[in-house]
Formats: structure tokens, C-alpha cells, sequence
């Protein structure tokens, strides 16, 4: 089994050990090129988009006809249908959970042949355009009521300054309107960075989330438009920044962005601590000033100094790195990304740094060891948490990213996507994303709520029911299509955009709910990782003529913004 089902693969249980699977021989892209040249162009061009995602090249499109024909009913049976300019969102109704269960598990249930997925980005890039308009309408409520402040109130029709007044939705957003082809909007977000943006404010603000979502939306910004004006503040932005590192051997959690001044309470989480890494690694990089690399690297490696046995960290430990504070290992809030960073720092860095892949995969195996659960009935798939060694079947809406990262993983083994172990993270990927996609499907709004629990008589029970307009769901579908082509990730995410149109939609923007289980809860909020995040992940997942590469040339920090892996030339000041 290797990737996409281009042909069938025997079922296996997504045992927690690495055992091995069983894959087809390997045949050479070549010889799937030569095959095809006296093809037409449009067979070319079906052939160029399957060759794209990663391991579907070690597979012929002649091998995927003869399973057609041999067993029809292998074949990918789910209609693709392009929506229409006009589509109207107001008569979705949520058809509910408990279906795709052929998904449950983590199989590959049919065969994807280059035709279906030459089908399925025609159907995408109609609905690319819905989410385009959806990323008009929130920017344009931005844009009226709350231009240059943080967030935008979408039920009050005015603006929010909780993230120190720094613009933080426009800075956010930048890579977004880009990639989206918004220039217009694109330019006059950069018109306003030029003039109004200031760094020198005296304010306290969290290191973390300043530095994921303005420094890593300004560097994102500068690696996609190479205009200067956004290297200038996030070098300045940086600077400030990094005075988080000046006191600890891990940063502080919040800095003083006008004195410098860090505040260090003695403990930190290892998501704050370690979410840090390729931002300041990429401002390096351009800048050529390797301070910003090699202090932020020095936090990482004092976390990993602490070597938990089994590779899971629990979250909480003391601002020296000296020792956990806590025994609570999770996924979720204070956890997360600093699993995800393992990953993402070796693939920045252009798989040279083994350290951070040694990490991620001995965490990974710890995961498997110990955290991977089911639930009763159904047995779907969740990551649990652990106190002490004792389980707790919390499941955040935030460790959904885990179906995406270990997906990246299992694609970029170093021992090959045939491996054992890359077989059980992919397979692991993909049964843990149909747990969250039924999260959403199984809400009467087709809307998840921020966290679950896998407890009582059908298999989880949302608690707290709100939703704050997350990506991390999205951010999963949108990997898995991109590596293995399976429409099936575009249908659900199709599903959950609906919903998002139908029940979070405002007059100027999109709101939070209070709770998904009862439509017309709406909340006046709009986190600006709505627009960076969320909105962005849904037009990539729809987007099949994308520039992004996830696995030859860009990398994502946690809020979604993409730069290139190194090496990046240094900015010529």
C-alpha cells in the first residue's frame, strides 16, 4: 500500500506496532511517462496532475484499468459533481454521521485512478471559487469596520483589539489574499504595513501567538511577494521579539514589545516554548543573522534533553528546562505544535537535521505505544491523554492536525513510504481524520465542537459544544488530498464549508458558535487564524493548480503561513 489506492491493497488492522504491510513492486516514473506519450494532451495533462502527488509516481495508470475491470466495484464510487457559480448555501441541511465508514479504520477502500482525480480537481476548482468568495466577505467586513486593528466584531459591525493593536487579522491574512490571486487586497495590505504598522509598542504580548501569527505572517508575506517593506517589519517585529530568550533557557511566555522586558513565571508549556523554531529559523536565514537560529534551536534542545523514554512529553516544565512541573501528556492545548514542529523544523531545514526527525518518530512510536485508542461502539480512532499513566479520553478539535502531520511523516520517511512504519503513520493519518471528520458530520450543524470526549454509549459526547472557527480539520484534508489524491477529503471538506457558510456566515464576516448543536447560536467573534488558517486550507484543498509543495519546497509554520525550506538567499540590505 503506498499512498493513494492507485491499486488495491489487502486490508490491514491499524495494529499500534509497526508491523510490516505488503506493497506492489516499484515502477519507475519513466516508464510511466513513456507509456503515455502517444497519449493525447489531455491524457498528458491527467497523467502530469496524478504524477504531482508524491508516491502515486510508483504506480501505472494500466495496473489501476486492469483492477477496474477486474472489480468494478473497487472503483472510487462517490459522484463528483461541479457546483454551480450561483450554489446557494441556504438549503444545505447536514446529512449526518456514521457514513464513509469504509474510512473508519485508516484502509484504502478503492481505486483512485488518474481519471478520477483528473475528475475530482475540475469539481474542486468550482468550489475554489466559493471559498474565494467566502474570503472576499470576510475581508470585506475587516476592511469596512476594522481595517488595521486586530479582529473585526461580525455582529457589531466594529473591531477588536486584544492582540496588542498591531493589525493582527491583516498581518494574518497576507499570505491568504496571495495565494488566493487577491492583489489588489494583497497591496493594499501591504500599503497599510508600510505606513501604519508599528512594533514599537508598549504593550506585553504573548510570545507565542505574535510570533505564529505576525512575525510568521510578515515572513510568509515577504517569501511569497519578495517586497522589502515586510522583511523590514518582520526584522524589527523579531528583534522585539527575541528578547523573549534573553532571561531563561526556554523564551518567556509574553515580552514587552516597547522595554524588552520579558515575563517569566518559572514554568512554561512545550508548545510555547517549542512553537517558536521556524519562524526565527527562517528570519535568520534571510537576514543572516544566525542569533535568531541558534538561541531558538537551544530552547528546542533543552526540551528534548529532558528525553522522556517513551517520547511523550508532558506539557508542563520549568522556564530552565530542568524538569516537567506536570505528568500530563496531550496532543491538544500546551502540547500541539511542539509534536509538530519535531517534524516541521527537519523538513525546513532540507531533511538534514536527523535530531528533529529521531524526535518526531520516537514520539510517534509512543503515541502508537501508548495514547491511540477506540471508542464503543464504532470504534473510531483518537489520540487520549495520559496523567501518570492513567488514560483520559479527551479528544481537542486541536490534535485533528495529527491526521495531516503524520501523514507529511509517512511521506517523507526517510525509510521510504513502504517502510512499516511509514504504512502504520499513514494509515494511523487517515482512520484519526474520519474520527474528526465525524466530529463535524455528526453535529446538527456539520460543525465540531472544540473538544469531545470518548465516553458513554455512542462512541464521544461534544463538551464544550462552541466553535471558534478552527482549521486544524481542514489543515488535515487538505494534506491527506494533496498526498494521496482521494477525493474523499475534498467531499468532506466540501461538507464542513457549507456548514461553515450556512451556520457561521454574518452579514459583514463569519462568527463563532456557542454551541454546534443549536444553529443560530452565533457568537461576535472572528479569530484571525479564521482567515489565515481556515479559509486558506480550504481554498488549497480545492485547489489542485497550486504553487504549494509540501514536500519539495515549502513548509507551514502552525498558523498556516508557508516559506520556502532552506536554503533561502539572504536579503541584500
Amino acid at each position: 500500500m503506498v499512498g493513494s489506492r492507485i491499486v488495491p491493497a489487502a486490508s490491514t488492522s491499524l495494529d499500534k506496532s509497526s508491523s510490516s504491510v505488503s506493497s506492489p513492486d516499484h515502477i519507475g516514473v519513466d516508464h510511466l511517462l513513456s507509456d503515455r506519450t502517444a497519449g493525447n494532451a489531455n491524457e498528458m495533462k491527467e497523467m502530469q496532475n496524478f504524477l504531482r502527488r508524491g508516491a502515486a509516481a510508483a504506480k501505472t495508470e494500466e495496473v489501476a484499468i486492469a483492477e477496474e475491470i477486474e472489480d468494478p466495484a473497487n472503483i472510487y464510487p462517490y459522484d463528483l459533481v461541479p457546483e454551480s457559480p450561483d450554489h446557494d448555501f441556504r438549503s444545505w441541511s447536514p446529512p449526518g454521521g456514521d457514513r464513509y465508514t469504509e474510512y473508519k479504520d485508516g484502509d484504502d477502500p478503492y481505486v483512485i485512478t488518474p481519471s478520477i482525480i483528473a475528475k475530482s480537481d475540475d469539481v474542486a476548482r468550482t468550489r475554489r471559487e466559493h471559498v474565494k468568495n467566502a474570503m472576499k466577505h470576510a475581508w470585506g467586513g475587516y476592511k469596512k469596520y476594522a481595517f488595521g486593528h486586530d479582529e473585526v466584531a461580525p455582529l457589531n459591525k466594529s473591531y477588536k483589539d486584544g492582540w496588542g493593536g498591531m493589525g493582527t487579522t491583516l498581518v494574518d491574512s497576507l499570505d491568504t489574499l496571495w495565494l488566493m490571486d487577491m492583489k489588489e487586497e494583497f497591496w493594499e495590505a501591504r500599503d497599510w504595513v508600510r505606513d501604519h504598522l508599528k512594533s514599537d509598542i508598549p504593550q506585553t504580548v504573548s510570545t507565542f501567538e505574535t510570533t505564529i501569527r505576525s512575525l510568521g505572517g510578515l515572513l510568509a508575506a515577504y517569501d511569497w511577494s519578495g517586497d522589502k517593506t515586510f522583511y523590514d517589519k518582520a526584522l524589527d517585529l523579531g528583534e522585539r521579539l527575541f528578547h523573549a530568550f534573553d532571561n531563561n533557557v526556554l523564551p518567556s511566555r509574553s515580552v514587552n514589545l516597547h522595554t524588552g522586558t520579558a515575563v517569566s513565571p518559572g514554568s512554561t508549556n512545550i508548545a510555547e516554548a517549542g512553537t517558536l523554531q521556524v519562524e526565527f529559523r527562517f528570519l535568520a536565514e534571510v537576514t543572516g543573522q544566525k542569533k535568531f537560529k541558534e538561541k531558538s534551536e537551544r530552547a528546542f534542545e533543552a526540551l528534548r534533553k529532558l528525553n522522556p523514554d517513551n517520547g511523550l512529553f508532558p506539557y508542563l516544565v520549568s522556564s530552565g528546562a530542568t524538569s516537567f512541573r506536570n505528568a500530563v501528556v496531550t496532543f491538544g492545548a500546551m502540547g500541539d505544535s511542539f509534536y509538530e514542529y519535531m517534524l516541521k523544523l527537519w523538513l525546513q531545514g532540507g531533511k538534514k537535521e536527523t535530531v528533529y526527525r529521531d524526535m518526531w518518530d520516537k514520539s510517534m512510536n509512543g503515541v502508537h505505544d501508548e495514547l491511540l485508542k477506540q471508542s464503543n461502539p464504532h470504534g473510531l480512532w483518537y489520540i487520549a491523554e495520559t496523567n501518570r499513566g492513567s488514560i483520559n479520553p479527551k479528544f481537542d478539535h486541536l490534535v485533528c492536525f495529527m491526521g495531516g502531520a503524520l501523514a507529511l511523516g509517512a511521506y517523507t520517511d526517510p525509510k521510504g513510504l513502504d517502510s512499516s512504519r511509514a504504512q502504520r503513520d499513514l494509515k494511523t493519518a487517515k482512520a484519526l481524520t474520519y474520527t474528526c471528520y465525524q466530529m463535524y458530520a455528526r453535529a446538527k450543524t456539520g460543525i465540531s465542537p472544540e473538544m469531545v470526549r470518548f465516553t458513554g454509549s455512542n462512541d464521544f459526547k461534544g463538551t464544550p459544544k462552541y466553535y471558534i472557527l478552527r482549521p486544524e480539520t481542514v489543515e488535515s484534508l487538505f494534506i491527506l488530498n494533496y498526498l494521496t489524491g482521494d477525493p474523499i477529503y475534498r467531499e468532506w471538506g466540501w461538507e464542513i464549508f457549507q456548514s461553515i457558510e450556512k451556520y457561521c456566515k454574518t452579514e459583514i464576516a463569519y462568527a463563532s458558535l456557542t454551541n454546534v448543536d443549536e444553529p443560530g447560536s452565533v457568537e461576535d467573534r472572528m479569530e484571525s487564524f479564521f482567515l489565515a488558517e481556515t479559509l486558506k486550507y480550504l481554498y488549497l484543498l480545492f485547489d489542485p493548480d497550486t504553487e504549494v509543495d509540501i514536500l519539495n519546497k515549502h513548509v507551514f509554520n502552525t498558523e498556516a503561513h508557508p516559506t520556502r525550506i532552506f536554503p533561502v538567499p539572504v536579503v541584500k540590505t
